[in-house]
């Protein structure tokens, strides 16, 4: 019998949440990370961002390879042009990889080769391959690609700044991209990240989102373990009662 693919743990756990771990005590990672496992948490989120597409840096591939963990690994690459580093993210073992058609001279090409592309740690195992599109890029850009993904990831910040609040707009792009992924030849998920909150996941979720992705609701400092069972309560009840 073939293993479970991540896409398959991915569609079993949706309606979920992606926890960003940047927002974490990175001094204390693995025990961050065994606090999400311990909450029910199934996925790890780590921007990175290479300061030209976005006006900020984190982290790369080291520091993928070093997260020891059961989660999946939902990398975001916040990068230009990520073409030839691709290879670089799949040896650390990313199992998600999302990259931005705004950042791709040759966006076809990069899910052609992430789809051609296996797990570090088992090669039957294919890269679930994602876009994400920033709040102000049409959504007629994933037309030409969404035979080519597994999930595609709206934004509702600019990437790159803190601070910022949700973009209300985010919503509709929902719904929309979920009539879009429903033509689709085979199921695409449909994700938001950036401004999620305790007050608007539930909002967000109900509006159709399969996977949502928070850091600092999480990671606020006191209560990690609680805050990521009620953001997971939250969604859950939300899509029930959305139907």
């Amino acid at each position: 019998m073939p293993s479970e693919t991540a896409l398959d743990e991915l569609r079993a756990a949706c309606p979920t949440i992606s926890v960003g771990i940047l927002t974490a005590d990175l001094m204390a990672l693995g025990a961050e990370l065994a606090v999400l496992e311990k909450a029910g948490v199934k996925l790890v989120h780590i921007d990175v961002m290479d300061g030209c597409f976005t006006p900020m840096m984190t982290v790369g591939p080291p520091f993928i390879k070093a997260m020891r963990t059961s989660l999946l690994k939902d990398v975001h690459l916040m990068i230009d042009e990520p073409l030839d580093k691709l290879g670089d993210y799949v040896a650390a073992g990313a199992d998600i990889i999302t990259v931005h058609p705004e950042a791709c001279t040759h966006p076809h090409r990069v899910l052609q080769q992430l789809g051609a592309a296996r797990h570090a740690a088992d090669p039957t195992r294919p890269i679930v391959r994602g876009v994400a599109l920033n709040p102000g890029t049409p959504l007629a850009v994933l037309e030409p690609l969404i035979d080519e993904v597994d999930l595609v990831m709206l934004l509702a910040v600019n990437p790159g700044w803190g601070r910022q609040s949700f973009v209300p707009a985010t919503l509709e792009r929902v719904a929309r991209v979920s009539r879009m992924a429903s033509r689709a030849p085979r199921p695409v998920l449909v994700a938001v990240d950036g401004a999620i909150t305790r007050e608007n996941v539930a909002t967000v979720a109900a509006a159709g989102a399969d996977l949502i992705v928070t850091g600092s609701a999480v990671f606020d400092g006191r209560s990690p373990a609680a805050n990521a069972r009620f953001m997971l309560e939250r969604v859950a009840a939300a899509r029930q009662r959305a139907g």
